[in-house]
């Protein structure tokens, strides 16, 4: 039985949610990384297990966090990292399959999430500090160019997380949003490969001039874990470099 506080992390394989998962390691979290990738054990990794799930699959995920319950005895923090990007034509030429990919893994991803993870929480005693966390993205506050659907998919995703919010009004647990800029991924790449651009030109629209990296997200969602960031729920922090300034 697991005597710190346990987090599950979906796309806990790659970039930003890589990252989170070092960084709530890091913290002394216990971290169940979810991603469809198979697990693969990182050198020197401890105090993270890893499973081959996808996050449209609720009952996959319901059975999990249950398992994780039975062997560690709780849940304390769920952070949804897990996405894809596509895009690359207007909206009225897009395939419609594209728009339900992105609903299916950027959205209902996260709904899947919390409806495993919220009931696990609540059922910690009180005063409960629950943190669900969720990734947004800074093209949920910006229209951009031939990304329609995606950029509402992660619109979807800071509404359902200001929705959650009010759900969990007086329980202890909060939701936040993260909105991150241009960071140096996999999925920035894929970003990068629709535009015919090198991915370093995505950073032309940040005041601070670069790109980010993974870890200057994963520190921002690592705090928003934490008890020092009781007082926010329903917020979406801008870890954009300035993007949506």
């Amino acid at each position: 039985m697991t005597t710190g506080r346990v987090a599950l992390v979906t796309g806990g394989a790659r970039g930003i949610g890589a990252a989170v998962v070092r960084a709530l390691a890091d913290d002394g979290c216990h971290v169940v990384a979810v991603d469809l990738e198979p697990p693969v054990p990182l050198p020197g990794e401890a105090g993270v297990e890893r499973h081959a799930l996808d996050v449209r699959d609720g009952a996959a995920l319901r059975a999990l966090v249950a398992d994780v319950v039975r062997r560690h005895g709780r849940v304390d923090v769920a952070v949804a990292a897990a996405g894809v990007v596509a895009g690359g034509r207007p909206l009225w030429e897009s395939p419609e399959d594209q728009l339900t990919e992105l609903l299916d893994v950027n959205l209902r991803g996260v709904w899947n999430l919390a409806t495993a993870a919220v009931p696990a929480m609540m059922a910690l005693p009180e005063p409960r500090e629950g943190r669900f966390v969720a990734l947004a993205s800074a093209a949920a506050h910006r229209g951009l160019w031939h990304l329609a659907a995606y950029g509402a998919s992660k619109h979807a995703v800071v509404g359902l997380v200001k929705g959650l919010a009010a759900d969990l009004r007086g329980t202890g647990i909060t939701a936040t949003a993260v909105s991150p800029g241009s960071t140096r991924t996999p999925m920035l790449e894929a970003t990068a490969r629709l535009y015919d651009v090198d991915a370093e030109s995505l950073a032309e629209r940040h005041l601070v001039d670069r790109l980010l990296e993974p870890d200057e997200i994963a520190q921002v969602v690592r705090w928003l874990c934490s008890p020092a960031a009781s007082a926010l729920t329903g917020t979406v922090l801008h870890a954009d470099g300035g993007f949506t300034t």
